[in-house]
Formats: structure tokens, sequence, C-alpha cells
């Protein structure tokens, strides 16, 4: 199970070692995604907070990348945080998930990125409910929902 600890260190050490890497153009991704999920993860742009319905779904099933469908989270990791975007615990895989430190809006926080293609999914903070007292706060969409049952 990651730490806040590992958390902090690979976001100022360096990432795990990806399952596989995704490396298209900015233009390639243009033209494959919707405007929105194309600002949120190649531009680091974050949701307006209540917008999407998947804050509110808590049926089994995986989410992955919006972007390049990796496997990101399990839904039974997810919990309602009150925050009005979706919150998981912890990722499926170890390695899926990405970290740097985000110095921007006058604070230090630390970004999660798909790990396979860099897409910004939000971000992590070390408020979340046990066992890992982390909260995966995500953009709903950057994810998308792949599998009703696993």
């Amino acid at each position: 199970m990651i730490t806040w600890d590992d958390i902090v260190a690979r976001g100022r050490d360096g990432n795990l070692t990806p399952p596989r890497r995704d490396d298209r153009t900015e233009a390639e991704w243009k033209a494959v995604l919707d405007p929105a999920t194309f600002e949120v993860t190649r531009h680091a742009a974050t949701e307006r907070p209540f917008s999407s319905d998947m804050c509110s779904l808590f049926t089994p099933g995986r989410y992955g990348c919006a972007c390049c469908g990796t496997v990101l989270f399990d839904a039974s990791e997810k919990f309602e945080s009150g925050t009005g975007w979706p919150s998981f615990t912890q990722p499926l895989e170890d390695a899926v998930v990405a970290y740097h430190v985000d110095r921007t809006h006058g604070m230090v926080r630390v970004e999660t990125v798909c790990n396979v293609c860099d897409a910004h999914l939000g971000h992590v903070f070390p408020d979340g409910p046990p066992p890992t007292g982390l909260r995966y706060c995500m953009n709903a969409v950057a994810l998308s929902k792949v599998a009703d049952d696993h």
C-alpha cells in the first residue's frame, strides 16, 4: 500500500517506471479528445466541482485514464469526499500514477498524472480515510468507467 511519504518521495526524487508509454503529440490528443477532457488532461485545467455524476457513482467497476485507457482505480477504493470531485484512497497498481510537486496557485500540492501518457488527473492529499489516509481527488473528465465487474 502506498503511503504519503512514498508519494512525497516520488514527487521529489522520481516516479516508478510505467508499465508502457503512450507518447502521442498534442495535435494527436486534440484530434481524439473532447475539448473539456483535452484541457484538463493535456493542459492541467480543473473541471468545476460537482459538475459530474461520477462523484456519486459507487457501482462496482474500474476507472481508466480518459486519454490512453490505462486502468487506474477500482471502485472499491472510491469514497464520498464532499469536495465535488471523484475521490479514491489508492490507485489500482503502484506504477500507473505518477506524482509531481505542484507549486501553482500559491500553494504546494502533489499533482497526479497517468504514468503511461502524462495526462493530468488531479491531486493527492494526505487527508483521506483509512487505511491509506490518502485522497486522490480526480477530475471526472480525466477518467472513464472501463468495466462494471472484476
